[in-house]
């Protein structure tokens, strides 16, 4: 049987922050213009990895087998990233990339077989 879980909260409160930091027009770290790439490149994976991981826990403490979590967990963090990148088309000084979905759907899916392989 399937069951809400307290587990959830932390999924959606880091969907929160990433939708609030998408929302910043200009996220420059003020480092030359490759090491910034790469830092902000990082950070997304970063960000994503840890939302997929967050996906994987929410789903299999609600029941879900771990199988089927981990396919759900990557699906949702994937169409998250979808999401997150449309919505950035619509933030001045912003834009929407497929190649950033495509690292924020890699992030995602390292961060639940991280949590897949835990549990």
């Amino acid at each position: 049987m399937r069951r809400f879980s307290i587990a959830w909260l932390p999924l959606l409160v880091w969907m929160a922050l990433i939708f609030t930091l998408s929302s910043i027009p200009d996220l420059s770290s003020g480092l030359q213009p490759m090491w910034d790439l790469v830092l902000r490149k990082s950070a997304h994976a970063g960000e994503y990895a840890i939302l997929g991981w967050l996906a994987y826990r929410a789903l299999v403490s609600s029941g879900v087998s771990r199988t089927r979590a981990l396919w759900l967990a990557v699906l949702i963090g994937a169409a998250y990233a979808a999401s997150d990148e449309f919505h950035q088309t619509f933030v001045p000084g912003r834009h929407g990339a497929v190649i950033d979905a495509t690292l924020d759907s890699f992030g995602v899916l390292f961060g639940v077989l991280i949590g897949h392989k835990r549990q």
